[in-house]
């Protein structure tokens, strides 16, 4: 499939180095004209304009900041190939892309270095790729065209809608980025807890390494979702305060935190046995809801996969 991928970050970089690397005809773009002379300096093909990038190709990758794409779409004009994006929002996206065929993706893939310099081309293998399917607004073709191209690098296919999404990566990514955050700033002035910090306060600031402009547009695009789910943990924790103002603060904590170590201790949880995908919007969207996803797609024979666990019946 000839494909133009427009953005040669850590993301963009990647899927650059995967299709090439599958036998892909591909070329890429990026604005910075000393990330375009590394792409090219690494041997893979780079347009000077996003025009020539998309001339003519059958796929075109979006692989820039939400707050960017408005100026690459008005570049775009015209242009009938299939367009995708690997952006952290889903929502936004799908409104910005009117009178295009699109379909949203994003891969759950990453790692705190950014930069074409940190991409390569094994990135995808193994990780859940989001791809959108509207019941109204989604050509089936289309996502079964993109479905396989996927699979094919490694990835896992979860479909679900743009809504769905958003909510979903608030709850698990975006959130947990502010958080981050806010436990990172506690090293600020505070020497002693630099040194004490051990294993629990690393895994849980890791992701405050990110850069700031990357987590500020994640969470600032996809910010009616992030707000909710935001107040939804604050007040967990003020309930936790309360169980630590109780008169036996241990024993109110433990029916809580069972909870959380029972579901921790169950994620990620086991592969189930395959089956079989009807080329259905309504069964891959009950598949995605219930936390599968497409692992092959042959022609419109699609195999997939659901997780096996109890952790989400409660």
């Amino acid at each position: 499939m000839s494909t133009a991928v427009i953005g040669l970050g850590l993301i963009g970089g990647s899927l650059l180095r995967a299709l090439a690397a599958a036998g892909h005809d591909v070329v890429g773009y990026d604005a910075d004209p000393a990330t375009r002379e590394a792409a090219r300096a690494a041997g893979f093909r780079v347009a000077g304009t996003v025009p020539e990038a998309i001339r003519g190709t059958e796929l075109t990758a979006l692989a820039v900041p939400l707050t960017v794409l408005p100026e690459v779409i008005a570049e775009m004009k015209g242009h009938d190939g299939l367009v995708t994006d690997v952006t952290s929002v889903k929502g936004p996206v799908r409104d910005l892309m009117t009178g295009f065929r699109f379909v949203g993706g994003h891969p759950m893939a990453g790692k705190e270095t950014s930069g074409f310099a940190a991409s390569e081309a094994g990135l995808f293998a193994g990780c859940a790729w989001v791809l959108c399917l509207e019941p109204h607004g989604t050509d089936l073709a289309d996502w079964l065209s993109l479905a396989g191209l996927f699979t094919s690098m490694g990835a896992q296919v979860v479909p679900v809608t743009a809504t769905e999404h958003d909510t979903a990566v608030a709850q698990i990514s975006h959130v947990p980025h502010l958080f981050a955050a806010v436990l990172a700033q506690q090293l600020l002035g505070n020497p002693l807890a630099g040194t004490l910090a051990a294993g629990s306060f690393r895994d849980g600031t890791r992701v405050a390494a990110t850069r700031p402009e990357l987590t500020a547009a994640m969470c600032g695009g996809n910010g009616s979702a992030v707000r909710r789910e935001l107040h939804r943990l604050i007040g967990d924790l003020q309930r936790l305060e309360e169980h630590l103002a109780a008169g036996d603060p241990t024993s109110a904590l433990v029916p809580y935190l069972s909870l959380a170590s029972h579901a921790r201790g169950a994620w990620p949880p086991a592969p189930g046995t395959p089956e079989k995908v009807p080329a259905d919007v309504e069964a891959l969207l009950e598949l995605g809801r219930a936390g599968g996803w497409v692992t092959s797609v042959n022609d419109t024979e699609l195999a997939g996969m659901r997780p096996e666990t109890d952790l989400f019946l409660s």
